[in-house]
Order: C-alpha cells, then sequence, then structure tokens
C-alpha cells in the first residue's frame, strides 16, 4: 500500500504510537498527550472471549528507542503492557503451571478480595471530589474493572492444561538478540495462533540491537536521517533484515497445516508498517498486508491516487475482512475497495 497516512500525526520520534489507532495527540483539551484503542485491540474484543489471552504484545524495542514501548492500546488509551523477549513468551505461552490447583485458586479469591477492598475505599475517597478529580477517579475504577475481567479470565482457564504445538517448542536461549530474537518472536507467535492461545498479536520489532546483529554501527534515530553512505547503507541492511523476517514468518505461517488442509497463512492477516516514511516525514506510510484471513488480494501493489488517502482505511478494511462488525475506525472515509478480492 502507498499514499496512506494519519491527518493527525505530528510526532516523528514516535511512530509506533499512534501507528494502529489513528488518534489526534491533542484530542483532549488540557491534556498534552491522548491516545485511542489500537486496531488489534478492536479485533481482541471480537475474537479474545474464546482463547486463554486476549491478546498478546511482544516488543524488543528497548529503553529510548522510541515510543512507549508498545503499539497498542486499550479502549482507554492506554498502553498494553509488552512481553519483550522469547523466554518471558516460552513460559508465558507454554510452560506448565508448577504451583498446585488450590493455591492458585486461592490466590485469585485473595485477589479479588483486595480489589474489593480498593473500590469500597475509593468510592469512600470520591465523596465530594471536584469535576477534574472525578475524572480522574473514573479512570481509576476502569482500570479496577479491567483487572477484574482479567482475574475472571484467569479463573476460567485456571484448570485448563496450555496447549502444545503439534512440533514440541523448547525453551528459547536467553541472551539471544536483534535479528536472531526477533525470528524467535516469530516462531513464538505462529505456535501461539497454531495452538489457539491467542488470535490476536501485535510485534514491535527492536532497531538498535537488530541494527547491531548485522553488523551496522550506526544508531536506529542516526540511520532514519539516511543520506548517502553510512546511514543509507544501514537502512538498506535493516530493510532487508525485516524482509527476510517477514519471509520466515510467512514459511512458518504456510508450513503449519490445519486439519481440512489449509495452511494457517489462509487463515491469518499480517500486516507489517511503520507510520513513518522516513526521518520525521509522517506521509505515505509504508504498508504491506499478506495472509488469507482478511479476504485482501494478494500480489498487487495499490497506489491510491490521494495521497492523504487515511492509513485508518485499511485498518478499517482489514477489520471488515476479518468478520468485525466496525461502520468507522479512527479518522476512516470507507473501505480500500481496491484490497478487497
Amino acid at each position: 500500500m502507498q499514499n496512506c497516512y494519519h491527518k493527525f500525526s505530528s510526532d516523528g520520534h514516535a511512530p509506533s504510537t499512534f501507528w494502529l489507532t489513528g488518534a489526534n495527540r491533542y484530542g483532549v483539551p488540557g491534556q498534552s498527550f491522548s491516545n485511542t484503542i489500537s486496531v488489534d485491540q478492536v479485533a481482541a474484543e471480537h475474537f479474545g472471549k474464546d482463547t486463554r489471552f486476549t491478546s498478546l504484545a511482544f516488543s524488543d524495542v528497548r529503553g529510548g528507542e522510541g515510543g512507549h514501548g508498545s503499539m497498542q492500546w486499550n479502549r482507554r488509551g492506554k498502553p498494553l503492557s509488552v512481553i519483550d523477549n522469547p523466554v518471558a513468551a516460552f513460559h508465558k505461552l507454554f510452560s506448565d503451571e508448577k504451583t498446585p490447583l488450590d493455591v492458585r485458586r486461592r490466590e485469585l479469591v485473595e485477589q479479588k478480595s483486595v480489589l474489593d477492598l480498593v473500590m469500597d475505599e475509593a468510592k469512600f475517597v470520591g465523596k465530594g471530589l471536584s469535576r477534574a478529580d472525578t475524572d480522574k477517579l473514573d479512570e481509576y475504577f476502569e482500570s479496577i474493572r479491567e483487572i477484574e475481567t482479567r482475574l475472571a479470565k484467569d479463573e476460567q482457564w485456571l484448570d485448563v492444561a496450555k496447549a502444545q504445538p503439534s512440533e514440541p517448542i523448547r525453551e528459547p536461549a536467553a541472551g539471544t538478540s536483534g535479528k536472531a530474537e526477533s525470528q524467535l518472536m516469530y516462531d513464538m507467535m505462529v505456535a501461539a495462533l497454531q495452538t489457539d492461545a491467542t488470535r490476536v498479536i501485535g510485534y514491535q520489532n527492536p532497531i538498535e540491537s537488530l541494527l547491531r546483529s548485522i553488523g551496522q554501527n550506526v544508531g536506529g534515530h542516526t540511520m532514519s536521517h539516511y543520506s548517502p553512505g553510512p546511514r543509507m547503507d544501514a537502512s538498506k541492511a535493516r530493510d532487508k533484515a525485516l524482509s527476510e523476517l517477514l519471509a520466515h514468518l510467512i514459511e512458518r505461517l504456510k508450513a503449519a497445516k490445519e486439519p481440512d488442509g489449509s495452511s494457517l497463512f489462509d487463515h491469518t492477516s499480517v500486516v507489517l508498517g511503520s507510520n513513518v516514511r522516513n526521518a520525521h516525514n509522517l506521509d505515505n506510510c509504508p504498508t504491506l498486508l499478506t495472509g488469507g484471513g482478511a479476504g485482501i488480494k494478494l500480489g498487487q501493489h495499490v497506489m491510491m491516487k490521494d495521497p492523504k488517502t487515511p492509513l485508518c482505511n485499511v485498518w478499517l478494511t482489514l477489520l471488515k475482512g476479518v468478520g468485525v462488525k466496525a461502520d468507522s475506525f479512527g479518522d476512516s472515509t470507507g473501505i480500500i475497495e481496491e484490497l478487497v478480492a
């Protein structure tokens, strides 16, 4: 896809922050930062009811690499907690729970009791507050309700063993970084989808560690302001590495067969992209779409005639394609007809 953009994006130093939301950072009067729900979380609300994990947020981005460390944002515009390495991803998805079942049940009851106490105290504090403080307290109540929902889901899956992929997966070695770490994370993503542990996953590729792992000594931010020479060479090498990683993911999805003979690739929608074209330019967002899950027409290069086509039109097209009932998303004006198979 070419010639799509987010009209509200103005911060070239945090391209991942609004990539999946299209939100207006200054959309809330009196606040210097606000965000809205990301497109993957709209899908997660639809698909996550029947899986152990409503969604998963993976990120190899370390502190200082820009953004908030998460591309995924909940309905309150708050970032999701991320799993930042393959070892943690492995244990969350596939490790046997060693704590006895009765102990885990007791821990859940205790957590619920603490939440009840906190809620009672908060209601007592809420009497006589100003409008601004009341809004803050409402936000706090919403956070508690989210924790209650998560605890209820934990309880639902408490005595259900974690499903294992058809090909046993071993715990990754600790300390892997860069391109090798990204490949492991992609493998975890495929295994998570194959076992139906979740149906929605987001992953933010690393920058600095990826560059180092492919022999580039240029920093990520410096590279983005590329010019002929080492910066341009590093940018090309990074793009090549990301393409190879995407090819690996596609191959793994195609190799994962379903009972009816189709592949996981046939039922998955994959997006690779960014909110920034280069330097601090936020137009013509680079966007690659693949997979058969959203019913899009593959094998084409779509150049929108209007260079100001909302990227949210792409997100709306994918939502509708995977079966989510949505009339709009962000600043969308409609679906991209050229994508529909």
